[in-house]
């Protein structure tokens, strides 16, 4: 049966939030705050001089959650929902403070992965969470520092950097579904070399994705496999010369008839080198070569597409007391094969210089960021950000920015068979201002913000599609102005025995030209967890709340709303074995996140890790 999240329910949680935050103002350390951040400003830099809204998650997060997919660990973050077309293998999208699944730009060490197919964005559903050691969010359009893509944000993944004495470690786990995983890693460092690699698998029969008439009613499992290493030398003192590969497969089962089992085997690679030198006291460099590849094939009809993203990056910066000065270059290539008909075997290409300025003294930070970009099929588009915060009192902090951004059309949008090729880069204008308190591990904020996109790319097709070069078919357009406005409120900290957090955003993502709410994002969604230690198990539990959406641009397909509630258990059964035990969508509710596709119901794991010391 399904289930509906009322909006009053969903508008009260700010004060909950509120009422709970003098109790949160008693806790200690929190597991998911870092001192330092890289992904805000390109650069590494203390979390207290980055105005940026940022969320971190370590390692002892992710394993915590027991989550199999990346996206499920995204969807616990303030200020994302996820969408997914059945179990944990198939198309997810990922939509920060209300944006595109495209308008997030992702790296993985570094390394830029993005897809040129249908409407671009990331293959979420390749990235194996099992080789992820940290992972930073920036919420905010950030193209002055990054270029095209982030208009709504940036998602960063880091892989472990290996330190120490040789550590392995083995996990290994069963579930729902026959599903199975198994992981093993280990790093070190050995004088000036370092390392760290890791090799996992894991399989799945699955369940019915696509419960309807006219598709086929098997289940629709998945298989996956992974590996990754990063090597360090410390070449000198003050110098580091640093590789990092990935490489993940998945082949996962669809629906799209009444009998054949479709298969989608995904590919994604990638491959770094960067040297960072410490010259002066105050002037550094980082010098960069990368290659990200996405890569898909369909065994049944033989279609093949491959996206390929060159990139060189020289960065530099220079000290002068609090003040911070940065000057980067970067080339970026795109190569893209699409072997369907009509074929397309396309390049293209984007230089990009940027200037940045940041100043951090006493309780007043600035950041100010300029970049241009020049792309070899729109010519050149130069994008700006401000920001600004002030410490009103050490717990408390004030801060606004504002800034451009923009996207180029994927090349599957110009010159596939619903291609135009005249059409335009997305652009967007945003400002946002936040109030953040922070003591000890207690955590409380509320940023509003409002991001407007113009010449946003939509698909027409139907009565719409009259203009488009073949009506009978489809095609993208810029015909859509986009207006994302919002407010996310989030609070963590300690109760007694128990670790609260909780977030709640209320939001009104919509097309402005219809005046339509935007397909697959509610307008309120929130998340409440909690976790206490009892004789030597840590209990956890958290709740993930959605509003209604709607499936189309068109407002005519409804979505209901919906509540999830996780729990897990975990204990040390020694000092080298450790076991976690988890159950997902405990009440077994049947909802949707795209119509006509099947999520998950109740679902069980058991897992063990073993990490000698």
């Amino acid at each position: 049966m399904k289930t509906c999240v009322s909006h009053a329910r969903l508008a009260a949680l700010p004060l909950a939030l509120a009422a709970a935050f003098p109790v949160f103002a008693q806790s200690s350390a929190s597991p998911q705050l870092k001192e330092t951040v890289v992904t805000a400003t390109r650069t590494e830099r203390p979390v207290g001089e980055v105005v940026a809204d940022v969320t971190i998650i370590d390692r002892e997060v992710i394993e915590r959650s027991g989550a199999v997919g990346l996206v499920d660990v995204l969807a616990r973050v303030p200020g994302i929902e996820i969408t997914r077309n059945g179990g944990t293998a198939s198309n997810s999208s990922v939509f920060v403070r209300g944006g595109e699944n495209r308008h997030t730009a992702v790296l993985i060490d570094g390394v830029r992965v993005d897809a040129q197919t249908t409407s671009g964005g990331t293959s979420w559903n390749a990235i194996p969470l099992a080789q992820i050691e940290r992972i930073e969010i920036v919420r905010g359009p950030t193209s002055a520092v990054y270029g095209s893509d982030a208009v709504a944000g940036v998602i960063q993944i880091f892989t472990k950097k290996g330190q120490g004495p040789f550590a392995p470690v083995v996990s290994m786990g069963y579930g729902s579904h026959h599903t199975r995983r198994m992981d093993f890693s280990a790093s070190g460092s050995v004088n000036a070399f370092d390392y760290s690699f890791g090799v996992s698998e894991g399989s799945s029969k699955g369940f019915n994705a696509r419960p309807i008439a006219g598709q086929n009613p098997d289940a629709d499992g998945y298989k996956s496999s992974s590996a990754n290493a990063k090597l360090g030398l410390q070449l000198a003192p003050n110098q580091r010369l640093q590789a990092t590969v990935l490489q993940s497969r998945v082949d996962s089962q669809y629906d799209s008839g009444l009998t054949r089992d479709y298969r989608r085997i995904g590919r994604l690679q990638t491959a770094g080198l960067q040297l960072q030198s410490q010259w002066t006291d105050r002037y550094s460099t980082s010098v960069g070569v990368s290659q990200g590849t996405d890569e898909g094939e369909e065994v049944i009809g033989a279609a093949f597409d491959q996206t390929k993203i060159k990139n060189l990056l020289w960065q530099n910066e220079y000290k002068i007391g609090p003040h911070l000065l940065s000057a980067t270059v970067e080339e970026r290539e795109s190569e893209f094969l699409l072997t369907t008909a009509p074929r397309i075997e396309r390049v293209k290409s984007q230089s990009g210089l940027g200037l940045g300025y940041a100043w951090s003294e006493g309780a007043h930070t600035v950041q100010l960021n300029t970049r241009h970009d020049k792309d070899s099929e729109f010519g050149g588009k130069s994008t700006g950000s401000a920001a600004y915060a002030i410490a009103l009192s050490p717990q408390w902090k004030l801060s606004a920015s504002a800034g451009t951004s923009f996207r180029v059309p994927t090349l599957y949008q110009r010159f596939s068979q619903y291609g135009v090729t005249t059409l335009r880069p997305e652009s967007g204008r945003s400002a946002e201002i936040g109030l953040k308190y922070a003591q000890g591990s207690s955590e409380f904020g509320v940023v509003a913000y409002q991001n407007k996109v113009s010449n946003l790319l939509t698909f027409l097709s139907g009565a719409s599609a009259t203009a488009c070069p073949r009506p009978a078919v489809g095609c993208y357009s810029n015909t859509a102005q986009a207006q994302y406005d919002g407010v996310t409120f989030s609070a963590a900290g300690k109760a007694g025995r128990f670790g609260l957090y909780g977030s709640l955003d209320i939001q009104n993502p919509r097309d402005v030209s219809l005046n339509k709410q935007l397909a697959r994002r509610a307008r309120h969604h929130a998340t409440l967890g909690a976790d206490t230690r009892i004789e030597g198990w840590t209990l956890a539990a958290d709740l993930l709340l959605s509003g209604k959406r709607f499936d189309t641009v068109a407002n005519t397909t409804v979505l209901p709303g919906y509540g999830l509630l996780n729990v897990s258990a975990s204990t040390a059964l020694s000092k080298e074995w450790k076991l976690l035990a988890k159950l997902d969508n405990l009440t077994d509710r049947i909802y949707q996140t795209a119509s006509g596709y099947a999520m998950a119901g109740r679902t069980a794991y058991v897992g063990v890790t073993w990490a000698p010391l």
